[in-house]
């Protein structure tokens, strides 16, 4: 955790997507196992990355991408005009800097994590088809891992209304929500071909003599692996000519996307003013060892995670590629 950040929390995961085989998971604040009867605060008893639910923002794009591609309704190369803003339904949806930037490819809708970018993909996909990938990518369903106390999310918002807004926000991760084990598993499939899997802990179980190996399990195959692969060039063009650059490790092609998502308000509809900053990503980009997710509730001083998160995200890759003694690209 940066201490300077002054985040409320810091959290990752980091998974073998090749496997689910979970790799770390950690969260702060945690507590002394030999001294829990002395926490106070008894939320910090939980797993939050796999009992609690967030709305994640722009890390969502990837799967708005994604979804839109295999469904034949973009490329990577599609251009749309960036207005700065749409207005739907009395409401008017912004980039988050503010800016117009006119012509865009879906690339560079990435780089620049453009929101008008992915209401544009969503909408020639369709409502429909939208809504089946997100089914197909399983965000409305647990990923079974072995711990307990596992939350669903929600994608109720476009699962049982067809409202313009709704689908609209949802294009960029707001008004849907995961746990960050689930989202990190449903965007794995990016990462390995198309094809998902079941995360787990527990390598193996031994008793007495008998030795249970936990064998790999695909959950589902959401997209193809044409479109993981389209995908994750866009993915690495983030990190090479994105906000996504302070994540970039010498020598090697890292895909990763940037978010800042707005928090909901506790008790009344709207947003409050606190954020959570993420990343997520994974490397080596075409032949991944770990898909990795980190979160900080909250942080002060820096506005947008491509400062606070993507160096952070930089830092740990490359420990884990020097740790895995892979080779540069």
């Amino acid at each position: 955790l940066r201490e300077d950040l002054k985040a409320e929390s810091a959290s990752a995961i980091f998974m073998d997507p090749a496997t689910g085989a979970i790799l770390a998971m950690v969260s702060v604040p945690n507590f002394d196992l030999n001294e829990y009867s002395q926490v106070q605060d008894i939320s910090i008893f939980g797993n939050l990355l796999i009992q609690s639910v967030f709305e994640l923002g722009s890390i969502f794009k990837p799967i708005t991408m994604a979804a839109a591609i295999d469904g034949g309704a973009i490329t990577p190369q599609t251009v749309y005009v960036d207005k700065g803003s749409i207005r739907i339904s009395g409401y008017t949806i912004s980039n988050s800097d503010g800016k117009a930037y006119s012509n865009q490819t879906m690339t560079e809708v990435l780089e620049k994590s453009l929101n008008t970018g992915a209401m544009f993909a969503q909408t020639e996909l369709g409502k429909k088809k939208f809504r089946e990938y997100l089914k197909n990518f399983q965000l409305d369903k647990i990923t079974n891992i072995d711990l307990p106390g596992e939350a669903k999310g929600s994608i109720d918002n476009i699962l049982n209304t067809n409202i313009d807004i709704n689908f609209a926000t949802a294009s960029f991760g707001q008004g849907i929500s995961f746990s960050p084990m689930r989202f990190l598993t449903s965007i794995s499939a990016i990462a390995n071909g198309g094809v998902m899997m079941r995360p787990y802990i527990l390598n193996k179980v031994i008793r007495g003599d008998e030795e249970t190996i936990t064998e790999p399990e695909i959950s589902g195959t959401p997209i193809s692996s044409t479109t993981a692969s389209r995908v994750t060039a866009m993915m690495i063009s983030v990190v090479d000519n994105g906000f996504g650059s302070k994540a970039a490790v010498p020598g090697y092609k890292i895909a990763g996307k940037t978010g800042t998502a707005q928090v909901p308000n506790e008790n009344s509809p709207g947003y409050s003013d606190k954020t959570i900053h993420s990343f997520v990503g994974f490397a080596p980009a075409f032949n991944p060892k770990f898909v990795g997710i980190i979160m900080l509730k909250n942080p002060q001083g820096i506005n947008f995670s491509a400062d606070s998160v993507a160096p952070i995200f930089g830092e740990i890759s490359s420990f884990i590629l020097q740790y895995y003694k892979i080779p540069p690209q």
